[in-house]
């Protein structure tokens, strides 16, 4: 019964890492450019 605790465990705290490695690294969201003129931002 033990084993079957520390396997779930130890594969939840896993597939959250690997959650975690892949969102930061390959998630990366496209920050807006803050440069104005390029688009009718209406800042001028």
């Amino acid at each position: 019964m033990n084993t079957i605790i520390q396997e779930i465990l130890v594969f939840t705290t896993f597939a959250v890492a690997m959650f975690f490695l892949v969102k930061k690294f390959f998630w990366k969201k496209s920050k807006p450019k803050k440069a104005c003129g390029t688009d009718d931002c209406g800042c001028h």
